[in-house]
Order: structure tokens, then C-alpha cells, then sequence
């Protein structure tokens, strides 16, 4: 039977032994079975040929933007062969990298993890002559004479900009050789690091070695006590292994540094605009937006503070239950309630979580050697593997919908070949926010009193997180790089940055002695692509935008709805939101979303009144 709003709010709590762990082996028997290393083998050998073809066929880039007689032909077996590499790629990439986040000390997935990213080299450097050929071809002709080209045109203009910010080919190929022992070498001991993390808790009947997926959960505890206790107990921890995460930081914020110089861009965030699918007036419209919102966030803060009695709200307060919300959900209530809200919608989206979770897609029980957070991984012909830390709060339902939404994404992804899949970060929220925003809207409708109360304060952490924190990241990410362009910095000067692009959007919402100067060894974002931080805000608020046009006439979004998703990788951000009358360039836009998170603000505030 699905449950209701109501029984689902008041359920039970999640138990360890309710919380399943995904399924891998549709993909793969085992980390040690033939069928992976003979997929590995094929993989390798598949990029010897291509690179040798490469040669052959002077695949590099041109002197000049031309076409040659015959070229058209030269293309399509090109981007066919291209495709197939990436794709054969997935399954075997993203069997690994599961493997890994759920058990960091498994030596013989570390192995693999470490022979792919050799192989990694040489597929990088086969992409990055892919991008030099096509990026100098004539496009206009090119389109003319080649189907698949047509089919191909933004990933083509994509390639063309890109073409022309890129170093001679063997300094592009240095770069992907020397990868895994620079960059990518900084972003694994993160991750590495941090997963293995475990710290003491002081409970008041003794201390209690938990890893820090677990300890970060507790941030969710209606105990203030036990929720100061893991804060404290969290920054020690990461006080103790600061000097390496701080080298780590410093190696991939120096690397990504030394890059954008060479490609001549005069910022760091310009490079990021191209890959994210937006525009700077596009970003500068929503950040304005952003900036005039945090007052009315403060506000948020301060009514929390009241709600929870005490006078200024500590940074170990942003996630505390209000209302009669606590971890109440059980693994199955939570999965029937998502599929049936999923329902609502489409019974195409109902199924496809029914059946996502019967597959056991899902990695939802925290333990040591795990990864915290969350992440929804596409594993091959629109199928996923979703990761998450369930503890059965109305904030893990939430992420489950979420991440859900990411895999309803691949799904609708599934008929795009690799090129044409290829979604910016901007694009790849849009499904999870969705997604996330019907399973939020279900649960309120049958709310009121101290339930509505704890379920709006539930949202409003999500939206203070995407939209005030967010863009404390990136205040955080811009000071950075304009320090390590004159030197390395050290864990006190990390720390006194993240305190200061904290105080600059919190304000005066927070206790100014209870923030997080960690937060920068916390988020592995830091470790990755360049400002993996502004694309969730976008996503956030580009989603809301959406669901008010599903609101104003479901029947014409559904139309039109799954036809955006499959082609996130076909065209930018302006041109996909103008398919549903959103101008992603006017900060007018992004008021009208905040608004909606104003509204639930200025209701929060109302409800919280004595």
C-alpha cells in the first residue's frame, strides 16, 4: 500500500538493516571476474587503434578552418569511433568508482581505479585531439554534407571555442599524461582521505568512533547537545588531517591556475561558462538576484533561532529538525511515498522508480569507508547507480527524489549518442530539482500546524544551503585563486577565507563564533571541475522555474518536458529555457524563482511566531 503524506511523516525510524546497498553485478560479476578485465582490455584496445587511426589520418589540429574533399566521410567514422570508445568506457568506469565510494580501503578496486586512470592518459589525449580536428573544420560546410555533423552542430560550436583556447598538441598531451599524478592525484587523496575519516563523539556514557558520513548526519539530531558534540567532534577531525588536504587543495587549485593562464583566459570563472552552457550576463543576472535574496534568508536564520531557543544560530543549527519532523521515515515508506508523487506526474516517471528500485540501484546505508553526501552515476544504456547516506529524515527523502531525478535524466538521455549527452553541470539539475519539488509539494499539501512547520523549515534548509552557502563556495573559490596565483596557502589561511566568504553571506544570521572554517576540506567539489558550486544554484532555481510552468498548465509541460531532457547536450541554457518562455539572462527571471522561496520564508516566519 503507498502511505500517505501524513503516515509518512509520522513513520518509523530507518534501520541499518532497512537501507539496502546497490546491486552492481547487471554490470559486472565482481571486481576480480573475467567479464570486467576482458571489458578494461577491449577498452584499451579499442583506444591503441583509434589513436594509431588518429595518425594515420592526421587528426589534429588545423592550421586554419577548412574542409577537404572527402573530409565529410572522414568525420562521421571519426565521431563513430569516438562514441563508441567513450561509451564502452561507461559501464566499466562507473563499476570501479562505485566500487571505491562505498569501501575506499578495497585494495583491488583502488588497483583498478589506478589502471584506469593510466588509461584515462591516453583516451584524454584522444579527446583532446578529437576537439582540435573538429573544432578548425568548417562547420558550415560540414553541416551541409555530413547528417551526423547537423546532429551534432552546439557540441560542434562547443568544440570550436575550446579548439581555440587550447595549448600546442604536445603541451595539451603533457597535460593529460602528467593528470593522474597532478590533478587528478590531488582529487583522489581527497576522497580517499576523507572517506576513511573517523573521529570520537562524546555521548554522556562515553565517546564513540564514528566515520564522518555519520558524523556529519548527525548535524540532523533534535538534540542540540549531540549535534555540538559531532560539530566539535568534526572540526578536530579535519583540523587533524588539514596539512595534507591543504596540499591537496593547493595542488589543484595551482594546477587549474597555471592551465587557465596558459589558455589565456584573464579570470577563472569565464573558463567555466563554456562547460556550464551559460553565459557571463546569464550568471551575473542570477547572482545579482542571489545577493538581494540574503536578507530575507537571514531572516530565515533568526526565526530558527527562535524556534530552537537560543539566541544566535550556530553553524551546527543550519540542519536541526523544527516542528515534529525528526528521522522518521523507514527505507520502504520512503520509496513508495517518491514513486507515487513520481506518479503524479507521469506514470513513465512512477515506473521508472519502481523499477529502479526493485534493480536496487541505490547505496543508501552509511558506514565506515563510504563516501558521504550523495552522487547519481550514469552506468550505461540510461541506466544509474544512486549513493546516498539514508537516515531517514524528510531531508534524505528529499535527496532520494533528487538523485532519482538525475537518473530519470540518463533515462531520457539514453537514445543520445556520447557527444550529444555530454549535459553541463547547469542542465543536470534540472530533472533533480524537479523531481525533488514534487515528492516537497506532496508532503506540505497534507500538513498544518507543527508538521507544515518542521516541512517548510525542512525545504528552507535545502534552499538556504543552494542559495546562501552556495555562493559562500564560491566567494571562497575566487579568493583562492587570486591567493594561488602568488603562492601555496596554508590550512589557517583556507580556514580564514572560508570564515570570511561565510560571514559576507550569512551575515547576521549565524553566530559568528559557530561557523565552519572546514568547509573547505568537507566539499570535494573544491577538488574537481573549476566553481562546481554556481551551477547548483542555477539548477536549483532554473528548476523552480520550470515546475511554475508545470503548474500553469501540466498537460503542455509534460509535452514538452522529457524532449528538454534528452537534449540538455543539444543546445545551451538560454536557448532550452526559452523552449518554456524563461530568459535565463534577465535577473527578473531569478527573482521570480526567490520569490518562491520567499514566500516560504515570510510562511516559516509566520508559523514560528509565538
Amino acid at each position: 500500500m503507498i502511505a500517505s503524506p501524513a503516515s509518512i511523516a509520522e513513520g518509523g525510524m530507518a534501520r541499518v538493516e532497512d537501507r539496502p546497498r546497490w546491486d552492481l553485478t547487471p554490470l559486472f560479476p565482481s571486481l576480480t571476474s573475467p567479464e570486467l578485465r576482458a571489458a578494461l582490455d577491449a577498452v584499451r584496445t579499442e583506444s591503441d587503434a583509434l589513436l594509431a587511426f588518429f595518425e594515420q589520418r592526421g587528426i589534429r589540429r588545423r592550421p586554419q578552418e577548412a574542409l577537404d574533399p572527402g573530409e565529410s566521410e572522414l568525420f562521421d567514422e571519426v565521431l563513430d569511433r569516438v562514441n563508441t570508445l567513450f561509451e564502452a568506457q561507461i559501464p566499466v568506469r562507473s563499476f570501479i568508482s562505485c566500487s571505491v565510494s562505498v569501501n575506499a580501503a578495497d585494495d583491488v578496486a583502488q588497483a583498478l581505479a589506478g589502471e584506469l586512470r593510466t588509461l584515462s592518459v591516453q583516451t584524454n589525449q584522444i579527446w583532446t585531439r578529437f576537439i582540435a580536428w573538429i573544432g578548425t573544420l568548417d562547420h558550415a560546410a560540414l553541416g551541409r554534407q555530413s547528417a551526423a555533423a547537423a546532429a551534432h552542430a552546439h557540441p560542434l560550436r562547443v568544440a570550436a571555442e575550446q579548439a581555440r583556447r587550447q595549448l600546442s598538441e604536445e603541451e595539451e598531451l603533457l597535460c593529460a599524461e602528467l593528470q593522474p599524478a597532478g590533478l587528478s592525484g590531488w582529487a583522489r587523496l581527497h576522497s580517499d582521505l576523507t572517506s576513511l575519516l573517523e573521529a570520537p563523539v562524546e555521548y554522556p556514557d562515553g565517546a564513540r568512533m564514528l566515520p564522518m558520513s555519520v558524523i556529519r548526519a548527525l548535524a540532523n539530531d533534535p538534540d542540540r547537545a549531540v549535534r555540538r558534540a559531532a560539530y566539535t567532534a568534526e572540526l578536530a577531525a579535519w583540523e587533524r588531517v588539514s596539512v595534507p588536504l591543504a596540499a591537496a587543495l593547493n595542488g589543484v587549485k595551482g594546477w587549474q591556475s597555471v592551465l587557465n593562464r596558459k589558455r589565456g583566459y584573464a579570470d577563472d570563472v569565464k573558463p567555466t561558462l563554456l562547460t556550464n552552457g551559460i553565459d557571463a550576463a546569464t550568471l551575473a543576472a542570477m547572482q545579482e538576484a542571489v545577493i538581494e535574496s540574503f536578507p530575507r534568508f537571514r531572516g530565515y536564520f533568526r526565526a530558527k533561532a527562535r524556534c530552537l531557543g537560543v539566541e544566535a544560530l550556530a553553524w551546527y543549527d543550519l540542519s536541526a529538525p523544527v516542528g515534529r519532523l525528526g528521522r522518521t521515515y523507514s527505507w520502504d515508506e520512503a520509496t513508495e511515498f517518491v514513486a507515487e508523487q513520481f506518479g503524479r506526474y507521469s506514470a513513465r516517471m512512477r515506473d521508472f522508480a519502481l523499477s529502479s528500485f526493485r534493480s536496487r540501484w541505490t547505496d543508501a546505508e552509511p558506514r565506515a569507508g563510504k563516501e558521504g553526501g550523495a552522487y547519481c552515476i550514469g552506468v550505461g544504456g540510461g541506466n544509474s547507480r544512486i549513493l546516498m547516506n539514508f537516515d531517514g529524515s524528510i531531508n534524505a527523502v528529499s535527496t532520494l527524489a533528487h538523485e532519482l531525478g538525475h537518473a530519470y535524466h540518463n533515462r531520457n538521455l539514453q537514445d543520445r549518442l556520447y557527444c550529444q549527452r555530454r549535459t553541463p553541470s547547469t542542465l543536470a539539475e534540472t530533472a533533480s530539482i524537479f523531481c525533488e519539488t514534487l515528492v516537497y509539494d506532496a508532503v506540505l499539501k497534507a500538513a498544518a500546524g507543527e508538521q507544515r512547520l518542521g516541512l517548510v523549515e525542512a525545504s528552507l534548509q535545502r534552499d538556504a544551503l543552494v542559495v546562501v552557502d552556495i555562493h559562500s563556495r564560491f566567494l571562497f573559490e575566487k579568493a583562492v585563486f587570486a591567493r594561488r596565483r602568488q603562492r601555496e596557502l596554508t590550512p589557517r589561511e583556507f580556514c580564514e577565507l572560508m570564515l570570511d566568504a561565510q560571514r559576507a553571506t550569512f551575515g547576521d544570521g549565524l553566530d559568528p563564533e559557530c561557523l565552519h572554517p572546514y568547509m573547505w576540506a568537507v566539499k570535494g567539489h573544491y577538488y574537481g571541475p573549476l566553481f562546481y558550486n554556481y551551477p547548483y544554484t542555477f539548477g536549483l532555481l532554473f528548476g523552480l522555474g520550470l515546475y511554475a510552468r508545470y503548474l500553469e498548465d501540466a498537460d503542455a509541460f509534460r509535452d514538452g518536458y522529457d524532449d528538454l531532457l534528452s537534449a540538455t547536450g543539444l543546445a545551451d541554457a538560454a536557448t532550452l529555457g526559452a523552449r518554456f518562455g524563461i530568459n535565463t539572462r534577465s535577473p527578473d527571471f531569478w527573482r521570480q524563482s526567490l520569490a518562491v522561496l520567499g514566500r516560504s520564508v515570510d510562511e516559516f516566519v509566520r508559523l514560528a511566531a509565538p
